[in-house]
């Protein structure tokens, strides 16, 4: 009997024979053909060379960044000189070109730092009767004005949410301008809430960039305001008055004023926030109740209220001008047509420093989750490609930068925006990573910003490659979106997303990974306890890095850069950005 194997059947040797391997050769062959039509049609190649991550790499550089040896890697700091070093370090091994000051991996950033005097204490006066409060238990201040000392003397308004949108019908600095120049507003932070008649007001649960408490300061100071006072709540901040006091209570960075970008800019003499206590004991001593000015503020007729109360203030700062130091370093493209624009991964390198000891005496804020674990990632993504054939290499050029600053308002990011080291225009999207699963592996994830541009189809292309599922933001109403390196990226119209873990964790019960969050964000966050750990699990941190790779990878290799929707608010800037 002449007998063949093939695929598992044993087959006789006659016409059956013949057909059966020609029927299946061409179901083969179709199934193939299905498999490469997806990609080929996006533009995008079959992708043969799959490398992968390795766990003791992460570990290496997560415990060099976050250890006591770099004291926090604070801006304009030693430690954080010797992190943007190492990271430059790091690049120039894999062998990537430095983008940067004369081909080096170096972005000069000039910056300012303000060191508020502890001391310093607020003083609220109405009717006679005054009251003062302490720095760090009951407000945190700081200067705007770059200068050692600023008095401020000056009427109390509260301006409800302190926020003028024409689109939403919404001004809560109704009246002359006389009424905000050189006055001292209060306001709250967040969004006003959504009604039952308007449920998507200010995008209903979703906090917009008005809602942000770098909008607020930059609307009163654009009303020649003297200072503004912020009135925090753990619901309405997302995280508790310590996260407050520790990341306002020691150095604030603004960018250098003498850059020329920012010498004629509005700023604020005083920059402040006060707890929820104090803010009612103020409206007490001003005669007002601060539930029923919240609740008044909740309505587009909402008045301002000059509280007839004032507030003095002296600050006393140390300053200092620093260069801190953007690190950038590229993987140039294979596409003699495409080489010269860019996909920019970005994670930031820097985190609060020496600060206030905690209760066991630890004043080092090591950062480890926040943002070792960003940058231990780009740059285990950046080996990645380094380790590519040469054939499957991407077409676009890879920029790996690592911005300063973060912490202190984006700054970093928001300079390089300003001062491109690669022409906007040419810049495909921007892919950032702040703060990574150390949690483990999770059936979803999230593209914080991917639904405001054609980078969903790519996102969602890559889920369904890993059996995976894209969600939303699960907390839309701490405006994530506006909270890392990638906003300044969106705000001058590049396509940009953040890439944070999913909330369906392999191997536990539903809703253990948002108690874990709350757990982390209550304990940890902008704390010194936020340290490396030996219990950390490292399989969510490569599953995100590799997710963060193959968008990467997909962006490069598309014939198109992507877009902005043209109904998305950063529309206008991409339009502009292209020259359109």
């Amino acid at each position: 009997m002449n007998s063949h194997i093939r695929f598992g059947f044993r087959v006789k040797g006659n016409k059956w024979t013949t057909r059966l391997r020609l029927l299946t050769a061409v179901a083969l062959m179709l199934l193939m053909a299905a498999a490469a039509i997806p990609q080929r049609r996006r533009g995008l190649p079959r992708m043969s060379t799959n490398p992968t991550i390795n766990e003791n790499t992460l570990r290496a550089d997560i415990k060099y960044l976050s250890d006591d040896l770099l004291e926090g890697r604070g801006t304009g700091a030693r430690g954080g000189e010797l992190a943007a070093k190492y990271i430059a370090a790091q690049m120039e091994e894999l062998g990537l070109k430095g983008a940067g000051f004369r081909g080096s991996f170096f972005q000069p950033v000039s910056l300012v730092g303000v060191k508020a005097d502890p001391k310093t204490t607020l003083t609220i006066s109405s009717g006679g009767k005054r009251e003062s409060f302490k720095f760090a238990e009951e407000f945190v201040a700081f200067t705007g004005a770059q200068t050692e000392n600023v008095s401020v003397d000056a009427d109390l308004v509260f301006v409800g949410y302190g926020i003028d949108a024409p689109e939403q019908k919404w001004n809560d600095y109704k009246g002359s301008a006389d009424d905000y120049r050189g006055k001292v507003l209060v306001m709250m932070v967040n969004d006003p809430p959504a009604t039952p008649s308007e449920p998507n007001l200010f995008g209903g649960r979703a906090l917009t960039y008005y809602g942000r408490w770098t909008y607020k300061y930059e609307e009163a100071a654009r009303r020649g305001a003297a200072g503004v006072i912020l009135i925090h709540t753990d619901e309405s901040a997302g995280y508790p008055w310590g996260v407050v006091r520790t990341s306002n209570g020691s150095w604030r960075f603004d960018i250098s004023r003498a850059t020329g970008f920012d010498d004629k800019a509005p700023f604020l003499k005083m920059r402040s926030w006060v707890t929820n206590d104090t803010a009612q004991k103020i409206m007490r001593l001003a005669g007002q109740d601060l539930d029923e000015l919240r609740r008044r503020a909740a309505s587009r007729d909402f008045q301002p209220v000059k509280l007839n109360a004032k507030v003095s203030i002296d600050i006393k700062s140390e300053v200092k001008r620093v260069e801190s130091m953007n690190v950038a370093g590229i993987l140039p493209g294979r596409d003699a047509r495409l080489r010269d624009e860019y996909v920019i991964y970005s994670a930031h390198w820097d985190h609060l420093g020496i600060g206030e000891p905690n209760k066991r005496g630890d004043n080092i804020y090591n950062g480890a989750v926040d943002n070792a674990s960003g940058v231990a990632s780009v740059l285990a993504i950046a080996e990645a490609f380094v380790k590519l054939p040469m054939n499957e290499r991407p077409r676009r050029s890879i920029m790996f930068l690592f911005p300063t600053a973060e912490e202190q308002g984006l700054l970093g990011a928001e300079w390089y925006s300003r001062h491109p080291l690669v022409p906007l225009n040419k810049t495909a999207a921007n892919v950032n990573l702040d703060s990574m699963n150390i949690l483990g592996r999770t059936r979803d994830f999230i593209p914080l910003g991917a639904e405001r541009s054609s980078l969903r189809r790519v996102v969602e292309m890559v889920a369904r490659q890993r059996y995976m599922t894209v969600v939303p933001d699960q907390r839309p109403e701490q405006g994530s979106f506006y909270r890392s390196d990638h906003f300044p990226f969106a705000k001058v119209g590049v396509p940009s997303i953040s890439l944070k873990e999913g909330m369906d964790f392999v191997g536990r019960p539903k809703g253990w990974g948002e108690q874990q969050f709350k757990a982390y964000n209550t304990a940890n966050y902008h704390q010194p306890s936020d340290e490396f750990s030996d219990a950390w699990n490292f399989e969510g941190m490569i599953q995100e890095a590799m997710i963060a790779f193959d968008i990467g990878r997909r962006i490069a290799d598309m014939d198109e850069m992507p877009r902005f929707n043209p109904d998305d608010e950063f529309a206008k800037a991409d339009r502009n950005r292209m020259g359109a």
